[in-house]
């Protein structure tokens, strides 16, 4: 009869260890496959972060754009097109199923302006993304898209023009010419100001301001619009009131109107 040299504590040693193996595996894979699957989800989080970010900017650069090309008519940046152009741009269904905060509601545009010294408009859009901790429902991060765009002021001669001969600045309604394409009276000083304060303020004439024809039918709004060489306060900055019609023409064309007293020789 033939008896085994193998002892049985060592029989339970090896079994225990391999019980040990894996059981060990087990927990490495369970401690690995949630910190592998969280890596995998913040990186696709960041790139839609990314991809928000990109169409936020372009959207900003072709709503920054359209509104260069406006100065042309009125010297400011209307704040309500601006955003709406933006979003026109960017597709609100975009941005409504996107982790934008708000959605299209979420973007703030109230910091961009149109400086009348350099003739730049700086563009600042600001906004928040939602981030994906379920605890923290209101949770966000915030960014900002910021650029400048050169208004669109027109041309100092007309293409084409082959003679030296000086050209000038007429509006379809005034009696004088310009000969600054940048003359206070060609480009509006438009500003918004409180209705209420409207009583005590005065234009470069010290003349008091009267209601527009075109635009304030009624009462004036809380807030309205003036400007520094008029007599008139707008409700809308749409108003006809508020723009010019400028042509560039040749000296010899403008008829009887005379000189600009303020830019012209």
């Amino acid at each position: 009869m033939t008896q085994s040299n193998e002892h049985p504590s060592n029989s339970n040693k090896e079994g225990a260890s391999a019980l040990g193996s894996k059981a060990s595996v087990t927990v490495e894979a369970a401690l690995a496959i949630p910190i592998f699957l969280f890596a995998v989800l913040s990186l696709i989080y960041m790139l839609e972060i990314q991809s928000v970010r990109t169409c936020i900017r372009s959207a900003a650069q072709s709503a920054a754009k359209t509104a260069a090309e406006d100065t042309v008519m009125l010297p400011v940046v209307n704040i309500v097109k601006f955003r709406q152009d933006m979003i026109e741009a960017a597709g609100a269904d975009r941005l409504d199923r996107s982790i934008l905060a708000g959605g299209s509601l979420g973007l703030n545009c109230s910091r961009t302006y149109m400086s009348l010294i350099t003739g730049e408009i700086h563009v600042s859009v600001g906004y928040s993304v939602r981030l994906p901790f379920p605890k923290f429902a209101n949770l966000t991060a915030k960014f900002s898209e910021e650029m400048k765009v050169k208004a669109w002021t027109g041309y100092s001669k007309r293409d084409g023009n082959s003679d030296d001969e000086q050209i000038v600045y007429i509006t379809d309604t005034a009696l004088v010419y310009h000969e600054d394409y940048q003359c206070t009276y060609l480009q509006l000083s438009v500003r918004f100001v409180p209705y209420s304060e409207l009583s005590g303020i005065r234009n470069e004439d010290g003349g008091r301001y009267h209601k527009c024809d075109k635009c304030v039918h009624g009462d004036a709004f809380a807030g309205v619009y003036i400007t520094s060489t008029g007599g008139k306060y707008h409700n809308s900055l749409s108003c006809s009131g508020l723009k010019r019609t400028i042509h560039a023409v040749k000296k010899s064309e403008v008829g009887v109107r005379g000189g600009c007293s303020r830019c012209s020789k």
